[in-house]
């Protein structure tokens, strides 16, 4: 089954579902197209066992298929380019292939309230919401003004501007003028409701508080070299002289007069050499 895309995205995509599907500026018309270019009725298409025809019914501008002016039953197919005056279609089988368009399509406003409830419109570049029949999304709610508002692609950003409107334009239920559109923003302007449809934004995983900490221990200081020893007796060191030197008063300890213990036995020894002069003398007389 073929659908019907609109090469300015004035509307949604239409399903060719009906046996006779006509084209022009009257009401009567299956799709309605509002344009100067356009006669009242200026074309129809004919489904015939599973297979399209398009018929020009005499319109003053003339129809083209793939820049071709046709007339009557030529057949369309899948990727076919139909331009009605100055209204280019694009001839789609999503069961085959997508467009261009819907591949690198990365914003979308889709009704969750109101008039076309369900229907999802992809935004490109810059396209206006209202009552008029020149806006790109067009709603017949009369609570809408003619040009209610203007929603615009800018380095991928999408943006939405109050044009003035007579009830305001809503963003997650706040009135503003002007607003930067997220994935997941709700608007509402008059009886209708739009959610944001948009490319999902990459968020930095939030740090767990509850996580496990691992934090560095402290970097305790390298235990010192021994001293390599050196084969010559002079370097050697006397741990005794060492001592002696690192305490003096403990080292001239020896050299002090002797202690009270040692006096008996010193007494006994003067005792004992005055005897034996004295022997020595009487022996010599």
């Amino acid at each position: 089954m073929l659908k019907i895309h609109f090469s300015d995205n004035r509307q949604a995509p239409i399903w060719l579902v009906d046996e006779r599907f006509t084209i022009g500026q009257d009401s009567r018309n299956s799709l309605v197209l509002v344009d100067p270019s356009i006669g009242p009725f200026h074309a129809e298409i004919r489904q015939d066992h599973g297979f399209y025809y398009l018929t020009d019914v005499g319109s003053p501008s003339g129809s083209f298929v793939n820049d071709e002016r046709i007339n009557t039953r030529f057949q369309l197919r899948a990727d076919d380019r139909v331009r009605l005056g100055s209204v280019e279609l694009l001839l789609v089988d999503p069961a085959r292939s997508k467009t261009k368009a819907e591949q690198a399509a990365r914003w979308y406003l889709q009704v969750i309230q109101g008039e076309h409830e369900g229907k999802k419109f992809h935004i490109n570049g810059s396209m206006t919401f209202g009552r008029s029949v020149k806006c790109e999304l067009c709603f017949s709610d009369q609570e809408l003004s003619r040009r209610h508002c203007e929603f615009y692609l800018k380095d991928d950003v999408l943006e939405v501007k109050d044009l003035a409107s007579a009830n305001g334009l809503l963003v997650n239920q706040q009135k503003v003028s002007t607003a930067v559109l997220q994935p997941g923003d709700q608007l509402k302007m008059g009886s209708v409701s739009l959610l944001v449809i948009g490319p999902k934004s990459t968020v930095a995983p939030s740090e767990d508080e509850d996580a496990t900490l691992f934090m560095r221990a402290v970097d305790l200081p390298k235990p010192l070299k021994p001293a390599p020893l050196s084969s010559s007796p002079s370097s050697q060191t006397n741990p005794l002289r060492t001592a002696a030197q690192a305490n003096p008063m403990r080292a001239a300890a020896p050299a002090s007069a002797p202690s009270g213990l040692n006096k008996p036995l010193l007494a006994l020894g003067l005792l004992l050499v005055t005897g034996l002069l004295v022997a020595a003398a009487l022996f010599a007389l």
